[in-house]
């Protein structure tokens, strides 16, 4: 049988050889790490075994490079991988981790709960009920929630989980609630958020899940950020940046003039409506922008030079100066997921 395959997705990665970043598809298995210079091929670049292995993040090696991480084989080769955002980065390195604890278990790597002291009441429909949780009226509250002079976009806190099942109905009691928010946690229906949370589902405190009103979780698909907010006097931003960031992730762009295609880490803000788009390689200014206001946004088949792609995925941004933008997601559920945002973005009016 072939190694289930974790995780998935677009990553920087540091070349062995020269001093170079370039974008990898990479594959998160169950005893390695493939990547491929692009997603279609069939063969991978490269191989890293998870076995011994250890895992470094944050890794500081880099100064100008943010969310780095690094494996470090039996054989001392060090690897460096860059995510284009702190979740992004912190989802990969709580797989890896977990796949290597596996391998020195002999465990088959699983994202159920393997705590025995979890015992569910068979009546308890753990997907039903994380879709109750997320109904926009009855569901739990998503809130931006403040903490160490960072502010937690998307998010809510573990007292806020408990309240809401109890409330709900869902659970008899708050230690009941604290069994149940565990196995939402550890099923990947829930994500922790900031230190105190991440230490409690990494194990380092008792319980995975904490009712507690200091630490913090999201859903996995909020659009949930993190971002620092200083103390020191506003900047004044140009007005297209003022927006606040509803999704953001790496797509593949076609060029308008040679018609290649590249990854792009791409940040897509309402109120004002922009989609910027960034080397994922490095560099905090924009590539450039897209006016979303009073866009249209569709799938479509091939590109424009009437060659269809490999793996399709495609849609088209049209804007209101009817610029053509071609972009491709990995998946057709990623592809859905932008349309929607950026057809609610587009919205805003302004």
């Amino acid at each position: 049988m072939e190694p289930k395959r974790i995780r998935e997705g677009y990553l920087v990665k540091k070349g062995s050889m020269f001093n170079t970043w370039k974008p990898m598809w990479v594959v998160l298995l169950e005893d390695g790490i493939e990547f491929y210079k692009k997603k279609s091929d069939n063969s991978p670049k490269g191989m890293i075994p998870l076995k011994g292995s250890a895992l470094t993040s944050p890794c500081l090696d880099f100064g100008k490079r943010m969310f780095v991480f690094k494996i470090t084989t039996t054989k001392q080769q060090d690897h460096f991988f860059q995510a284009a955002f702190l979740e992004e980065r912190d989802a990969w390195v709580r797989d890896i981790k977990k796949a290597i604890k596996c391998i020195e278990g002999g465990q088959k790597f699983a994202r159920k709960s393997t705590r025995r002291s979890i015992r569910l009441p068979e009546t308890i429909d753990l997907g039903a009920l994380y879709l109750s949780m997320k109904d926009t009226e009855k569901g739990v509250k998503e809130l931006n929630l403040e903490k160490d002079k960072k502010i937690f976009n998307h998010c809510f806190t573990g007292s806020g989980v408990i309240d809401w099942l109890v409330s709900n109905k869902s659970v008899r009691n708050r230690q009941e609630g604290l069994m149940v928010a565990s196995s939402l946690l550890s099923e990947g229906y829930l994500q922790p958020a900031g230190e105190l949370s991440k230490n409690a589902a990494d194990g380092i405190i008792e319980n995975p899940f904490l009712d507690n009103p200091d630490a913090f979780y999201y859903f996995p698909d909020s659009g949930f950020f993190c971002e620092e907010n200083s103390s020191d006097d506003d900047v004044i931003l140009k007005e297209e940046f003022r927006g606040v960031i509803i999704k953001q992730g790496c797509l593949l762009k076609q060029g308008h003039r040679r018609k290649n295609w590249k990854v792009r880490k791409f940040i897509l803000r309402e109120d004002p409506a922009y989609l910027h788009y960034y080397d994922p390689a490095g560099g905090e200014d924009p590539l450039g922008a897209v006016h979303l206001r009073g866009c249209v946004v569709t799938s479509v088949e091939s590109s424009p030079d009437g060659k269809k792609s490999d793996e399709e995925n495609l849609f088209e941004i049209i804007t209101a100066d009817e610029v053509h933008y071609f972009l491709q997601a990995a998946t057709p559920k990623e592809r859905t997921e932008w349309i929607k945002a950026i057809q609610a973005a587009s919205r805003t009016g302004k």
